[in-house]
């Protein structure tokens, strides 16, 4: 079955309900890598109750919400994660309700045997009030649907990262276990826990996330220019270019230039660019 172009395009999808409270945050910052330290009294705010901080990046996982996917024709199998974009209306609450409804803005067909690329919008909007909580916009790769006949116009340049020696850097490890930890926030995926479907996929192990490197990354731009206050974050942009094993250290390069921080990040033990082409932008 090949891309349904038409159907992708055409789909208009209701709105679903999703719900979060204190729970659901601190689970999804234990899985980003907080609280391994108990005396760490920086990192305590994100993993107690009491006055507790929400990161930015939890946006993704507010409404695991992948209707557009369902008889598409894409080979889900053969689908990576190509680009990660948050615009924050405001900041996020440790507790909420928002109403989803995703759809595909555009798909550039590159070609037989070279794969799609498939940009997908959700606005997040309260539930209770209509008003617009945070834009999330992703690329999607389908490696294997390619050269179905669509339109082949490239989507926007990534962001420039500076050349030379970054401003500062934030070495942050991850756990053996965080894959499995991160996944109970909403993703799934077997690629991330089993290892027999991850070597079919052609991953000699599971593999960590893609957004769990993404809010590792903003755990390093929050610590280092935001004084650890997530609220002082209103953007988060990043291209995936490499996975990360669990249990790697991912070391982030930033640079600042006003309100925009230029980043990208790095798999320490095998000095490989997980991720590329990062920009935040600060309040």
């Amino acid at each position: 079955m090949a891309l349904d172009y038409e159907l992708m395009m055409s789909r208009e999808l209701p709105d679903r309900r999703f719900a979060w409270g204190d729970r659901e945050v601190m689970l999804y910052n234990i899985g980003i890598g907080f609280g391994t330290d108990p005396m760490d009294r920086d990192e305590l705010p994100f993993v107690y109750e009491k006055a507790l901080r929400v990161m930015p990046t939890m946006a993704t996982v507010l409404a695991w919400d992948d209707r557009w996917f369902h008889d598409s024709g894409i080979q889900k199998m053969m689908t990576v994660h190509g680009e990660q974009r948050i615009r924050l209306h405001r900041a996020l609450p440790p507790a909420g309700e928002v109403l989803s409804s995703p759809r595909v803005k555009a798909i550039q067909d590159k070609g037989e045997g070279r794969g799609a690329v498939i940009l997908v919008e959700n606005l997040l909007r309260d539930a209770a009030s209509g008003e617009a909580l945070v834009t999330l916009t992703s690329t999607v790769f389908a490696r294997g649907d390619g050269g179905f006949g669509g339109p082949n116009e490239p989507g926007p340049a990534p962001h420039k990262v500076p050349e030379g020696e970054p401003e500062t850097t934030e070495t942050i490890p991850t756990r053996p276990d965080q894959a499995v930890i991160y996944r109970l926030s909403g993703d799934r995926n077997p690629l991330h826990c089993d290892p027999d479907f991850s070597a079919g996929a052609g991953f000699p192990r599971p593999i960590l996330h893609g957004l769990c490197t993404y809010g590792v990354a903003c755990r390093a731009v929050v610590r280092r220019y935001c004084d650890n206050d997530p609220t002082a974050v209103d953007g988060f942009d990043v291209r995936f270019s490499s996975p990360v094993f669990p249990g790697e250290t991912i070391r982030t390069e930033m640079w600042r230039d006003g309100k925009t921080v230029s980043f990208r990040s790095r798999v320490v033990e095998r000095d490989v660019v997980v991720l590329n082409n990062g920009r935040a932008t600060l309040r």
